[in-house]
């Protein structure tokens, strides 16, 4: 008998949930949107304002069908270049150098707060401040100064994306820096390892975990910097060009089916950071293996067969 993953029953149990209280909500949004176009004499293929919840051309939450024809008007064809897979694929590309990005400076930035009081109580006040600045207002500026040396097309939201995810690299990285317990440290000490060796030995594997945990939380945020910087600067492909259009046609399922896109986006580059950290830890999953399976669970299993 075929068992269902650990991680993938519940995502299905919400993934039902949510289908069945899309339904209900979708009619207790729309109902009263339909009545009013139904007063107003909006010629409309429907005679009540039940009938009409799914019919609307600019929906509070679009019907399941209305959804489906517009991911079926939006995919396809693949390489063209008002369809979502070529310009989902310029947003990743974007994401994923931006977290590259982040992740050298993020390290520096780690580094220097572990190895030097004097840095971090210089500096981390300010990294901390420039994360408060609004990607919207900053992304125009910083493209119009790349355009000036010749930095155009994808490079500037590449960019952007790597402001807005270096913060949580650099303060995971020196959490994990700062994680060997004291004892290790001596021991070090006592093998006269200098600072680097101390590094590369002792620190910079203790600070994996918190590395991929980073990665994880700053990855969403690339994401959404990418997005924004497309949004908020002349963009020719991208997410957050498709967004800008259809926002301005006012095609709310198109958005709608956009916004879900990104979402699903997003899923499939965090679980390429879970892949990439199975790939570079696999000592993290022999640990689990290794780990006891607690009593009860054991007397469980072996009365299950």
């Amino acid at each position: 008998m075929t068992r269902i993953s650990p991680q993938l029953g519940p995502m299905l149990v919400v993934a039902l949930i949510v289908l069945a209280l899309y339904w209900p909500l979708m009619y207790l949004a729309n109902i009263p949107a339909a009545q009013r176009a139904l007063d107003t004499g909006a010629a409309l293929p429907c005679k009540t304002a039940f009938e009409c919840a799914t019919q609307l051309r600019s929906p509070v939450l679009p019907s399941p069908q209305q959804l489906w024809n517009g991911f079926r008007n939006l995919m396809f064809p693949l390489n063209s270049p008002n369809a979502i897979p070529l310009n989902a694929a310029v947003t990743a590309l974007e994401t994923v150098v931006g977290l590259l990005l982040a992740a050298l400076v993020g390290f520096f930035f780690a580094i220097g707060i572990v190895a030097s009081r004097a840095f971090e109580r210089s500096l981390l006040p300010w990294i901390v401040a420039s994360q408060t600045i609004p990607v919207i207002a900053i992304a125009p500026m910083l493209v119009v100064l790349l355009g000036q040396y010749g930095v155009q097309g994808w490079i500037p939201k590449a960019i952007i994306a790597a402001y807005i995810a270096f913060f949580p690299i650099a303060i995971g990285v020196a959490k994990g820096l700062k994680s060997p317990d004291p004892l290790s440290l001596d021991l070090m000490k006592t093998y006269n390892a200098n600072n680097w060796q101390t590094y590369l030995m002792l620190r910079f594997p203790a600070s994996i975990p918190y590395l991929f945990t980073a990665f994880k939380v700053a990855m969403t945020a690339a994401l959404i910097g990418a997005i924004v910087a497309e949004i908020s600067t002349i963009s020719f492909q991208g997410i957050g060009k498709m967004l800008a259009e259809n926002s301005r046609a006012s095609d709310v399922v198109a958005m709608w089916v956009i916004m879900l896109s990104s979402a699903v986006l997003g899923i499939l580059l965090v679980a390429l950071v879970n892949w990439t950290e199975r790939l570079v830890t696999p000592w993290q999953r022999a640990k689990v293996a290794a780990t006891p399976m607690p009593k009860q669970a054991r007397v469980s299993k072996q009365e299950g067969g």
